[in-house]
């Protein structure tokens, strides 16, 4: 997609910033990223990165809008109560930004379907909220060499973090958290969410999806970052890359 006046105009006040200009705009612009999961962190993601001009959006949800969802997943209006949530998500984005393209995939991927998703993208956000997810897009973006922008949210607590396997001791999801078939997952259904706190990590993670394609910034490669909303507090962690894990350590590189 060539920046016309139009697009000139429409990304103007990111043209304006000295570390992004045209250049970056135009790789913001060409870009494909894929959104895997179209609720409390996909909206907002997904609203950003829209209207920030990537290129080509892949909304993937197999889930539809319910009345408890409202509370916070802004991307869903009454009027899309039991409609599937990719198809919603697709069509609010569409209506910030009519300059781009959005793909809603209506079903949970797994297997073949996440293969060919990530395949055809140049980097993936996890905003899905279940182990079992993260860890098979975690293994499939390893695998295919994509960056993968993660986050989480709970109660009033968040978490971003972006991997890179590609990169010398670059962790993988499954180093920071290893899968276990018995591990215990928390959900908003049982916890409860702040309705603001999964748009603040929302916007992380689309913030941190457009440093990487803009090639702006220091991205939170390896870094952990972890806010408490009831505090207003921030830390960063680094995580390192463990030889031993069976994703993207030696053992994983060996046996490919």
């Amino acid at each position: 997609m060539d920046l016309n006046d139009d697009l000139l105009l429409r990304y103007s006040r990111h043209i304006l910033l000295p570390n992004v200009g045209v250049a970056g705009q135009e790789r913001i612009t060409h870009a494909t990223v894929l959104i895997v999961g179209a609720g409390g962190l996909g909206c907002p993601a997904a609203l950003y990165l829209g209207a920030a001009g990537v290129g080509k959006l892949l909304l993937a949800d197999g889930d539809t809008v319910d009345l408890t969802n409202l509370q916070r997943q802004i991307g869903h209006t009454t009027a899309a109560i039991g409609e599937n949530k990719a198809d919603s998500l697709a069509r609010s984005v569409r209506a910030i930004n009519p300059e781009i393209a959005v793909r809603p995939i209506a079903q949970a991927l797994a297997g073949d379907a996440l293969h060919d998703a990530v395949t055809a993208v140049d980097l993936v956000v996890d905003a899905s909220d279940n182990f079992a997810t993260r860890h098979a897009v975690n293994r499939a973006c390893v695998q295919l060499g994509k960056p993968l922008v993660s986050g989480a949210a709970i109660g009033f607590s968040g978490q971003v973090v972006v991997f890179d396997s590609r990169r010398p001791g670059s962790p993988c999801y499954h180093c920071l958290f290893p899968e276990q078939a018995d591990e215990p997952e928390v959900r908003c259904a049982e916890a409860g969410v702040f309705a603001p706190l999964v748009g603040v990590i929302g916007a992380m993670q689309a913030m941190e999806t457009l440093k990487y394609l803009a090639g702006v910034g220091e991205p939170l490669i390896g870094r952990l970052l972890l806010w408490d909303g009831l505090q207003a507090g921030a830390r960063v962690m680094k995580v390192p890359r463990d030889p031993a894990c069976p994703v993207c350590g030696h053992a994983a590189h060996q046996a490919g």
